[in-house]
């Protein structure tokens, strides 16, 4: 199981439209995948799911098949994760159900984190839920990818996803608050790696399973899209995506250099995104990735073109991370 986590702490950048394409994507591929909601706003899980689905989903009372119903036992201190209900979005996806109520985990959370130092197996057992979660819900739909969502900050829910992740992927937008979020975000990355491994060594309860300090950048994508919410001359644009290359390497990969290259040559970047703004009101209406539209969804004329080079935009980045991340593509 490979497991990926797509994060920036900069809202607007277009990160959950990325996991549900990336999913879809390599469900065509041929490879099983689940996507993870472990985003309180639960974005992801409403782009897959109708809402009379959500209402069976979310009912008034406890809510036992999302991620928060697997994490009650802890929070409720009566026992460990529940086996996570996965649902069946296709043969070859699989959803971990999001909850909006997910934020009282986050309590809960920072209060672990430090009594990992004091060798407390609860804490160990609260902070690494997600972790556990996500392999038994991927042993379930034999899935060989885990897709990983979270939300837009910094706090002790992403904290304990993103160490279940053995890989990161940064979304960023051409703009100066990307630029500014990537120098808060790559040190918090490095420290909670740093500080995870720390505490792996002072796991009391060899038996149980832990993420073994994974967390590695595998690069950025650039979203042409996130253009669209502004008024600035896309002239600005073009000096922000100069600013890109050497920012990650100094901020995520804390690496320097004098001459980095365009975002357009760099190695670390996964992929500039086209916008494609005309296909996804389309897409969200027929509940469904753009690059799958037809012309009964009212794809025609030039937005043909448009889902071809989508497709094409999204199996080109599907294959780069796969092969990034070590995921083996038939």
């Amino acid at each position: 199981m490979t497991t990926i986590v797509f994060f920036n702490n900069k809202s607007g950048v277009g990160k959950t439209s990325l996991v549900y394409h990336l999913a879809w994507m390599y469900a065509d591929l041929n490879i099983k995948v689940v996507a993870a909601d472990l985003d309180p706003q639960a974005n992801l899980t409403s782009m897959f799911l109708e809402e009379d689905r959500l209402e069976e989903l979310w009912p008034d009372g406890e809510h036992t098949q999302s991620i928060l119903g697997s994490v009650k036992p802890i929070l409720k201190g009566t026992g460990d994760i529940a086996s996570p209900h996965v649902e069946e979005v296709t043969d070859n996806i699989g959803l971990l159900v999001g909850d909006l109520g997910l934020s009282i985990f986050e309590d809960k959370l920072s209060d672990a984190w430090p009594r990992c130092l004091d060798r407390d197996e609860s804490a160990f057992r609260i902070v690494s839920a997600f972790y556990r979660m996500l392999l038994k819900a991927a042993e379930a739909r034999k899935a060989e990818l885990v897709l990983i969502d979270v939300g837009p900050n910094l706090g002790a829910i992403n904290r304990a996803a993103i160490i279940a992740a053995q890989h990161v992927v940064v979304p960023l937008a051409p703009d100066f608050f990307s630029l500014q979020n990537l120098r808060n975000l790559g040190p918090t990355l490095r420290n909670w790696h740093e500080e995870w491994k720390v505490r792996l060594n002072k796991n009391p309860e060899r038996t149980l399973l832990l993420p073994q300090s994974g967390m590695q950048p595998a690069g950025y994508v650039i979203q042409l899209d996130a253009m669209r919410n502004t008024i600035r001359p896309v002239k600005s644009y073009s000096q922000w995506m100069t600013r890109i290359p050497a920012e990650y390497r100094k901020a995520v990969l804390d690496k320097t250099t004098k001459n980095a290259p365009t975002a357009e040559a760099d190695s670390h970047c996964l992929a500039l995104l086209k916008h494609y703004r005309s296909l996804m009101p389309m897409a969200m209406e027929a509940r469904k990735p753009m690059f799958f539209l037809k012309p009964a969804d009212g794809a025609i004329g030039a937005h043909t073109k448009a889902v071809q080079d989508c497709y094409k935009d999204f199996k080109a980045l599907a294959e780069k991370i796969a092969k990034r991340c070590g995921v083996k593509l038939s």
